[in-house]
């Protein structure tokens, strides 16, 4: 069903992949000084009654809901609900409500990019290292992206659990087997509007998420508003605020961050915002995302014993991290550049030259990771600071400034997790049979829906089949695809699949 509710004056609000024009900045000044450490997790809520309808006069949150540098119209929901205790800001709500939220429990069962070995290859003399068994999930990086981005976030002037939630939800609408299921799943979706994970998440945020239902105006029948997040975090959240085919500069982007049925609340928490620009704790999630996996993939790929760092001074390995790097990371770079961004990594002392998987060996990478990511986010902090000066940067107050020189860094990372740990030999085979797998199971739910669907996805599926909506009923299904871990994909498929023996008599 689609929902009503306050609109911009613009329906698609669209602004650009990366920040657009930036603001003025003053003076410079130097960087502020170390960042905030983190505080303690707020409590689960209960869960709430039917709330006001969407659009009515906001029930404004206690006046410490927020920090200098934010507006009452920053704290406001899409279905205003009033304050639930005193003292507590309306983003710790938000933080709360991403952290206890069955989205986020899902990426534990994503893979990022290494895969853990199956318990059979763990046993004696199958030649699987014994620490390959705990790689990273979708759900650690987004943990970890949620430190680093706190931490930036505050040493920048943002509220830290506003960078919080927007980091911990970035990744909440990616489906199973990562980059390659959202391909799929795309191609699946192509009738109803295309897949795409950061629309995705928005979906799940602003509708698919069990937390707050409010009565329809027309109907009176309960509507889901998913998290009922503040405009602020909804807009934090954002990583690509256009719709598909709304890219300011390539209009064949595969990337955008709305789908048409929930351009109504999009529009809602984009009124004000700047076109072809993401808000200040946006771009501190995006680069904090960055950091995170470009460091960590790299530090996984050497625990799983897919990467000799030896390698890395040799050629032709060399020029071929560096195609990588400047067709997927940083276009325009050139070699040489991009062979001077890595130089400077093997240069310092901490730089991992090796790895055996000792004790010692696992203590020297973790301290390479966090000097990669104290690295990176000092770049950024300190060419804020330098363009905008002391002070709070909030919403559209300033541009993060990452130099050129950490960007290219970052991409050079990238560049070496995926040429040798996602272009391994063996993965090719994988990503084709993870393709299989979801284009099976969207021609099998499609035959048989609303059978096959859970209870969520099948109210979604028969509410679109009542009001002869086809692309609806192609959504529920899709969105039931993307709501499964690679486990339970796999699991369904197998179900869904497999044709059962005949029983004689």
């Amino acid at each position: 069903m689609r929902r009503t509710g306050p609109t911009a004056s613009d329906p698609t609000a669209e602004a650009a992949e990366q920040a657009g024009p930036a603001a003025t900045p003053p003076a410079s000044a130097p960087p502020s000084g170390p960042a905030a450490e983190p505080e303690p997790a707020a409590e689960p809520e209960p869960a709430p009654a039917p709330g006001p309808a969407p659009g009515s006069v906001p029930a404004p949150e206690s006046a410490a809901s927020a920090r200098p540098g934010y507006e009452a119209a920053d704290l406001e929901r899409w279905a205003p609900e009033p304050d639930k205790r005193p003292g507590r800001t309306a983003f710790q709500r938000d933080r709360a409500r991403v952290l206890h939220s069955a989205a986020l429990r899902r990426l534990a069962g994503k893979t990022q990019v290494v895969s853990a070995a199956p318990a059979a290859d763990l046993r004696p003399g199958a030649g699987t290292p014994a620490w390959d068994a705990t790689p990273r999930t979708r759900l650690t990086h987004s943990l970890e992206c949620a430190q680093v981005g706190r931490e930036l976030g505050a040493a920048l002037g943002c509220d830290p659990d506003l960078v919080e939630v927007a980091c911990l939800a970035h990744d909440l609408g990616h489906p199973p087997f990562g980059h390659n299921g959202e391909q799929a799943l795309n191609e699946v979706a192509e009738a109803c509007g295309g897949f795409e994970g950061n629309a995705q998440s928005l979906r799940l945020l602003a509708r698919l998420e069990p937390k707050r239902f409010v009565a329809d105006p027309d109907t009176g029948e309960p509507v889901s508003v998913g998290l009922n997040l503040t405009r602020a975090a909804l807009d934090a959240a954002t990583k690509y605020p256009w719709p598909r085919g709304g890219h300011p500069t390539d209009p064949g982007s595969r990337k955008f961050g709305v789908y048409e049925d929930d351009l109504p609340v999009f529009a809602w928490f984009r009124q004000g915002a700047p076109e072809h620009r993401t808000c200040f704790e946006a771009q501190v999630m995006d680069w904090s995302d960055d950091v995170a996996y470009s460091v960590h993939d790299v530090e996984d790929g050497l625990h799983a014993g897919h990467l000799d760092p030896a390698l890395l001074l040799a050629e032709p390995e060399r020029r071929e991290v560096f195609a990588v790097a400047a067709a997927r990371y940083a276009p325009g770079a050139e070699p040489d550049e991009l062979a001077e961004a890595l130089d400077r990594l093997l240069d310092q002392e901490w730089w991992p030259h090796g790895y055996d998987g000792s004790s010692v060996a696992q203590a020297r990478l973790k301290d390479a990771t966090s000097q990669l990511i104290g690295r990176f986010c000092l770049a950024a902090e300190g060419a804020t600071r330098a363009a905008y000066g002391t002070g709070r940067f909030t919403r559209y107050a300033a541009e993060l400034v990452v130099p050129r020189e950490a960007r290219l860094e970052c991409a050079v990372l990238k560049a070496v997790a995926d040429r040798y740990v996602m272009q391994r030999a063996d993965q090719e085979a994988v990503r084709a049979d993870q393709r299989i797998i979801i284009a099976q199971l969207g021609e099998a739910l499609i035959a048989r829906a609303p059978v096959g669907l859970d209870p969520q996805f099948r109210a979604l599926f028969d509410a679109a089949d009542a009001a002869g909506d086809d692309a609806g009923r192609l959504r529920a299904v899709v969105d039931q695809i993307a709501a499964l871990t690679d486990a339970s994909a796999r699991s369904l498929h197998a179900r869904l699949t497999t044709p059962h023996p005949t029983r004689h008599p």
